[in-house]
This record gives structure tokens, sequence and C-alpha cells, in this order.
């Protein structure tokens, strides 16, 4: 026989897992991204130590200039570093978050399909349009809910490949300027 509690009661804990996964998967992203804030810090720190011992050692205006250079040059390569670091921890959250949803998606749709299968065995006679009907308009919303999802990773990629571009731009113009 159907029992509709045990069946509400299976998508419920599906959802506190997802919840607890979620959690879990938020602590290690912050603690990553924490991480990558202290280690900048303690290279900001670090650097402004050497810059200041540097420029207390200048002799004349062209060891100056050559320090301001240097130290400039290695600003921009530690804001380039930091954000390449930045951008793939956010990618690899990104990731993480979407196969978390997928994942969630997909189970749901699973307890749902099964939920609605034993209903529609145990409904009262003559129930077949509204059983059908609520089949036909779950199933049209996860074609919905896939279209979405595909146009969203579509989205998604174009922007990673985008950063990508953006980021080997700006490292070779930094390397240029370098040289010059």
């Amino acid at each position: 026989m159907y029992n509709a509690t045990e069946q509400f009661s299976a998508l419920n804990q599906a959802g506190v897992s997802s919840a607890v996964k979620l959690a879990s998967l938020s602590i290690e992203n912050t603690e990553k991204l924490v991480q990558l804030n202290i280690n900048a810090v303690k290279r900001a720190i670090a650097q402004a130590i050497e810059g200041a011992q540097a420029a207390a050692s200048v002799k004349d205006v062209q060891e100056l200039m050559a320090l301001r250079t240097k130290l400039a040059e290695a600003g921009v390569e530690n804001a380039t570093g930091y954000s390449r670091t930045l951008y793939e921890l956010s990618s690899e959250a990104q990731a993480g978050l979407s196969a978390l949803a997928e994942e969630s998606w997909a189970s749901y749709q699973k307890g749902v399909a099964s939920w609605v299968e034993k209903a529609s065995k145990s409904a009262p006679a003559g129930s077949d349009a509204a059983v059908n009907a609520f089949k036909s308009t779950f199933a049209a919303s996860t074609a919905a809910f896939d279209q979405f999802q595909k146009a969203t990773k579509q989205v998604v990629e174009l922007a990673d490949a985008s950063v990508r571009a953006a980021a080997a731009t700006a490292t070779k113009a930094a390397t240029k300027g370098k040289r010059a």
C-alpha cells in the first residue's frame, strides 16, 4: 500500500542531506578564500618592509626611479596573481555548487516521479485526467529546468573563456612593459 508520509519523509531527508553538503562546501570554499587573503596580506607586508628598506638605502634619483619601477612591477604581478587565484577559487566553487544543484535536482526529480507514480496507482477511479495533467506539468517543468541548466553552462563557459583570454592579455602586456 502507498504511504505518502514515507515518501515525503524520504524527500525531506534528501533535502537535509543536500543542505549539509551545501554547508560543508561553503565552509570549504570560505576556508580557501580566507587562506588566499591571509597569504596576500603576508606578501603585502613583506613587500612593504622590503620596499621601505630599499627606499632607505637609495642614494640618488636614478636609483629611486628604478626602485619605483621595480615595486610597481611587483605590485602588478601580485595583483594579477591574486586575481587569477581568486578567479580559480571562484570557478572551483561555482563548479562544486553547480554539481550539488544538479545532484539535488536529479534526486528531487526521481523522488517526485516515484511519488507521482505510486500516488497514481492508488488514486481513486476517475482521477486519471488530474494525474496525467500533473505528470505532464512536471515533465514540462523538468524540461524547462534542463534547458535553463544547459544555457547557464554555456554562459559560464563563455565567461570563463573571456576571463582567461583577458588574463592572458594582461599578463602579456605586463611582461612587455617589464622588458621596455
